[in-house]
């Protein structure tokens, strides 16, 4: 069955960095695209980013543009997310999920159980 787990959440610094990883199995990885969704206390889900299945182009919302870089590795099914110069309303559970085909659509059928990421001095 597809798994998705997430690591590499924690407590940063406003202005610091992390790195989230997402290890997928149970499907055929380097077919479908994938993509970062976050959920902030008492807020709904919000995407944050999207990665062709060739990993070549990756898009991302305006409230990170510029800060969070995605990227993968075919050959390890491994999704990653840097985020960088993190800010205190970046603090949510971020979610990796999987595209339901090879570009970034913007839904998915399968997602993570989620990293917590939380932003303060």
């Amino acid at each position: 069955q597809v798994q998705l787990v997430e690591s590499g959440g924690g407590l940063a610094q406003p202005g610091g960095s992390l790195r989230l990883s997402c290890a997928a199995s149970g499907f055929t990885f380097y077919m479908y695209g994938m993509m970062w969704v976050r959920q902030a206390p008492g807020k709904g889900l919000e995407w944050v980013s999207g990665i062709y299945s060739d990993g070549v182009e990756s898009y991302y919302a305006d409230s990170v543009k510029g800060r969070f870089t995605m990227s993968r590795n075919n050959a390890k099914n491994t999704l990653y997310l840097q985020m960088n110069n993190l800010k205190p309303e970046d603090k949510a559970l971020y979610y990796c999920a999987k595209d339901t085909g090879q570009g970034t659509s913007k839904e998915y059928d399968y997602r993570g159980q989620g990293a917590q990421v939380t932003v303060s001095s």
